[in-house]
């Protein structure tokens, strides 16, 4: 909100520094964006009058102007301007005058530009007269009418030869608060003075709103309003002015305007703004010539509708759109813009006012269908107050009558079916200073409360607060505990730390997610951290199942894009997208491991009405070395610090996502944990990674689950252990695991041990056959072992091998 300090006067005094005044506002809760200073590298510039203008003698786009800047001579200024005429007055810059800049045509300068006199085609040019934007002023704010070329400074009060920032009455600042979204009625100068008032307090001065002069005439005998959607239009106000003159406003309403950021028009535009501006209230204006039937009715467009705006652009309405309609036609967007065909034309001369109040949802929505914002549907997206309305449509009429743009006929037509009511809390004063920390009397909380126009009944420990109607963030005792906080001062409130004798810990969960991810980064992989939010495309990538559960998508409601539409259900392709990364810049080898959650499109049953939350670990890698017993040792190390015992690993064929004779399903008993392996070659080929990458994906909530075993102490063995090594050839078919199972049954409690070291095709092993090769480790707790007792337990595996296999013995 950008508050020009000098406007801001006129409803409250600031009888502080303006530094002073904006660190007491920032301290009782409104922030600051910026100060800007418009007085700021202006010097030796002054106001002249142009008293002849003449034809350069030897350039056909210049003249030479003699200009009176209130010295015994007139100054001679040759400009190359064309939208002057004598008698005009102007921004004169003299010999050795600076100002901010840029000068036209020019990039601006960091430090502004100083200005020479000299000669131009070889006539002397005392100085420069200047436009808006090179005296500083931005050209979105510039006049309509000198947008483009000089400054004509039409008013009475500009004299010759006075310094122009004293003329244009800019040495005080303009000041850009911060507002938060829950104060909508701090978009206005009069909220702004209310916060002011209460936190200095000073008096607070409303603007006159009653007119002396009003036609007999009643604005009810030209115009009738009927609202066909008061959920969406709870109040809408209007009155009538004839007789009306397009002119230009005076200096202090356009200084004003500019200051604040809007451009000034014409007299009846500006007020429409500057009422905005100083109460919050949007207005709209028509010519009453175009209002079909003397009629105002609100009522939501028919899908499919056109309708030209004020721009220029015809935009296609929805069936939620409310819209301003005459008899016959729609001639406003409601609370956006109004119609290109109603628009205040040269030759208005009947003027009908709008000050109506609409409900913010349906604005913002209308505002997003039809991708057009505006200042008025800014402001209704946050909430207006509907009690302004009628102020506001009376202190237009006001300024209209004192500026003698137009006469304002008696009466309104104001419809509001349902006022809006004031709220009412009741407030402890006990609760208030154990909340703030503090002493504060009961008397004191109501002077600051109603220092905020806020209407206070003291009942013993009880205050009941009547707010405003305004103030539409107050409606509970938490509100009104913030109030009394922010104005008795955040910063005399004493710091105290928090009471009590609690700990801060970890929970289970979070104690073994720690676990998984430290024993991970022990391995040597890294972690990474991937966006939730992916392409459905993504599942197709890796080669998910047509009808597996990992298509079943969360859909955004409003994605930002289609690479960002969905809720991940796997993180699979988000890994394959960072080893892409890595393997593209050259790193030969990595290691890289998320665990984060997966959503799935299906009821949660612990929140039926939620979608699926699970979480899930991904580990990835790749480079010379790494192959799929590399992965899963990574896996035995994990289920070994999980505690997980009997973890078993069945060969699957029929994932797409994984090298079918290279994939295998991490089991517990008959739970399936997750999947391991070799990454197709085809779901590398699709993410550009020409090397051999492995991945395994588990299901962290079931590893979670599973029957964990603690830590448990196994001394030092005192006696030695006997190894067996032995290869077995079996067929294709038969898996290693299965063998490995037959012998742990058979080796009974004295086997330590059974690793694999050897898996050999070729000769002499004949095709479709292969050599397992084994090495078992025998030890006894009690004593040392003897040939004969090792040797029998080894005749009792290699008799189950061959029996449950048909393997036979190979000769090592």
């Amino acid at each position: 909100m950008l508050v020009p300090v000098k406007w801001l006067r006129e409803y409250t005094d600031i009888n502080v520094p303006v530094g002073e005044w904006v660190d007491g506002m920032v301290l009782s809760g409104t922030n600051l964006e910026v100060i800007d200073w418009w007085d700021k590298g202006i010097e030796n510039v002054v106001v002249g009058k142009i008293l002849k203008i003449d034809r350069h003698p030897n350039a056909d786009k210049l003249v030479v102007c003699s200009v009176d800047v209130g010295r015994a001579e007139p100054v001679q200024i040759v400009t190359g301007a064309d939208n002057m005429k004598e008698g005009d007055k102007v921004a004169v810059a003299l010999d050795g005058a600076k100002i901010p800049g840029p000068l036209h045509g020019k990039p601006k300068s960091e430090g502004g530009e100083t200005i020479r006199a000299g000669e131009l085609r070889g006539v002397v040019s005392d100085g420069m007269m200047c436009g808006c934007t090179e005296l500083g002023f931005p050209d979105k704010i510039a006049p309509y009418r000198d947008r483009e070329g000089l400054w004509l400074l039409d008013d009475e009060c500009f004299v010759p030869g006075t310094p122009i920032v004293e003329a244009l009455g800019v040495e005080e600042p303009t000041v850009d608060f911060e507002i938060t979204p829950n104060r909508p009625d701090c978009l206005s100068m009069l909220g702004i003075a209310r916060e002011s008032a209460a936190t200095f307090g000073t008096e607070m001065r409303y603007p006159k709103t009653e007119c002396t002069k009003v036609s007999p005439e009643k604005s009810a005998d030209y115009i009738s309003v009927e609202i066909r959607k008061p959920e969406l239009c709870p109040r809408y106000c209007c009155r009538v002015i004839k007789d009306i003159k397009i002119e230009q406003s005076p200096w202090w309403m356009q200084r004003s305007l500019m200051l604040a950021g809007m451009r000034p028009i014409n007299n009846i535009v500006d007020i429409t703004n500057y009422v905005m501006l100083e109460y919050g209230q949007p207005l709209h204006a028509f010519d009453i010539r175009t209002v079909k039937g003397g009629k105002i009715i609100v009522d939501t467009a028919r899908s499919g509708d056109k309708f030209t705006t004020l721009d220029g652009v015809e935009r296609e309405l929805s069936g939620s759109v409310l819209m301003i309609n005459d008899a016959d036609r729609p001639i406003a967007i409601a609370g956006i813009m109004g119609g290109l065909d109603s628009e205040i034309e040269a030759d208005t001369t009947t003027v009908l006012v709008e000050s109506a109040n609409f409900n913010g949802d349906s604005v913002r929505k209308s505002s997003a269908f039809l991708k057009q914002r505006t200042e008025a549907s800014g402001r209704f997206e946050k909430g207006i107050d509907p009690n302004l309305a009628k102020d506001a449509c009376d202190r237009f009429c006001y300024l209209v009558e004192l500026l003698g743009a137009g006469t304002v006929l008696s009466g309104d037509v104001d419809v509001y079916p349902n006022p809006a009511k004031p709220v009412v809390t009741k407030v402890r004063v006990s609760r208030v200073n154990k909340v703030i920390g503090t002493e504060i009397s009961a008397e004191q909380m109501c002077a600051y409360l109603e220092g905020l126009d806020i209407k206070t009944e003291l009942d013993g420990d009880v205050i009941t607060c009547t707010a405003p109607t305004v103030r539409q963030d107050l409606n509970i005792e938490e509100d009104y505990i913030e109030e009394v906080a922010r104005m008795y001062g955040y910063d005399k409130i004493p710091g105290t730390l928090p009471k009590g004798a609690y700990m801060g810990g970890l929970n289970e969960r979070q104690r073994f997610r720690n676990l998984v991810k430290d024993t991970l980064r022990a391995l040597g992989a890294s972690e990474i951290m991937t966006y939730s939010f992916v392409s459905p495309k993504s599942v197709e990538k890796v080669n998910a199942p047509e009808d597996g559960v990992n298509r079943n998508f969360v859909k955004l409601l409003n994605p930002l894009g289609e690479d960002t539409s969905v809720m991940r259900t796997m993180i699979l392709p988000n890994l394959l997208d960072v080893l892409y990364t890595n393997y593209s810049r050259s790193i030969p080898a990595v290691r890289m491991f998320e665990l984060g959650n997966t959503f799935v499109n299906e009821p949660d049953p612990s929140e039926p009405e939620l979608p699926r939350e699970r979480y899930s670990l991904c580990i990835g890698l790749y480079g010379e070395g790494e192959d799929f017993y590399s992965l899963k040792g990574i896996a035995e190390e994990l289920m070994a610090a999980a505690g997980i015992e009997n973890a078993d690993y069945t060969a699957v064929k029929d994932d797409g996502r994984f090298h079918p004779g290279r994939c295998a399903a991490l089991m517990l008993g008959d739970t399936e944990l997750g999947r391991l392996g070799q990454v197709h070659p085809d779901v590398c080929a699709a993410y550009g990674i020409d090397a051999e990458v492995y991945a395994a994906e588990i299901d962290f909530e079931k590893l979670f689950a599973a029957d964990r075993k603690g830590p448990r102490y196994t001394p030092l063995p005192k006696f030695p252990a006997m190894t067996r090594d032995f290869a077995m050839v079996v067929t294709e078919a038969t898996q290693v695991g299965d063998l490995e199972k037959t012998i742990k049954k058979n080796a009974g409690e004295l086997l330590e041990s059974a690793q694999l070291f050897d898996v050999y095709r070729g000769a002499p092993i004949l095709p479709g056959f292969k050599s397992v090769a084994f090495t078992l480790s025998y030890r006894a707790a009690d004593r040392t072992l003897k040939e004969a007792e090792v040797n029998e337990i080894n005749s009792r595996v290699l008799a189950a091998l061959r029996e449950d296999y048909n393997a036979t013995l190979r000769e090592m």
